[in-house]
């Protein structure tokens, strides 16, 4: 099932979520819905504070980079649950990311070119990896949400203060977007 996808100024984005347990209420199927509203969306990862949840969950497929940069993300399929992220290093590299919930913003943005990170996967198998790339760059993006972080907090005061009109109109569903969002603007109006 496709879900909608809560936009920018929604306070569900700027809260740091909760771990959750392997007995999660139909995780599985919350899994399955995240997938196909990412896929739906064009999205090459989606967070669970991105559909309304606040729980430490996020999904990825990077696939998509492999037809141009990144061949090694050609099968590049994820469940994080409960991630963290214990360390980050290497050189920072700026790369232009996007957002689901920020649609039709995007920005250079710098992060490390290393992680390493410790999670569960969907039959809560933990997992200590490392991942550097763009591998690392998607899941850098996708674990600021469940940190309560969005790509444009990690821009210039003067940069975001360029973008104010565009999100402010982002918040306020004043945008065309091909996929179903929720407005934090048109819910506090009913």
């Amino acid at each position: 099932m496709k879900l909608p996808i809560v936009a920018y100024g929604d306070p569900v984005l700027k809260r740091k979520a909760t771990n959750i347990k392997a007995d999660y209420p139909a995780l599985d199927s919350l899994i399955e819905n995240m997938f196909e509203t990412m896929y739906a969306a064009h999205g090459v990862g989606i967070a669970a504070p991105q559909i309304g949840l606040s729980i430490r969950l996020f999904v990825i497929d990077a696939s998509p980079f492999a037809e141009d940069d990144a061949p090694e993300l050609k099968d590049f399929k994820k469940v994080f649950i409960n991630a963290e992220i214990f360390e980050e290093e290497g050189d920072k590299w700026d790369f232009n990311e996007g957002c689901l919930s920020i649609p039709d913003v995007r920005e250079d943005v710098s992060r490390h070119k290393k992680i390493y990170i410790r999670y569960y996967d969907e039959n809560w198998k933990e997992h200590e990896e490392t991942y550097d790339g763009l591998a690392a760059r998607v899941i850098q993006h996708e674990y600021d949400h469940i940190e309560g972080k969005l790509f444009t907090d990690r821009l210039s005061v003067l940069r975001k203060a360029m973008l104010k009109s565009k999100l402010d109109a982002i918040s306020k569903g004043l945008i065309k977007v091909d996929y179903k969002m929720k407005f934090p603007a048109q819910k506090r109006k009913r």
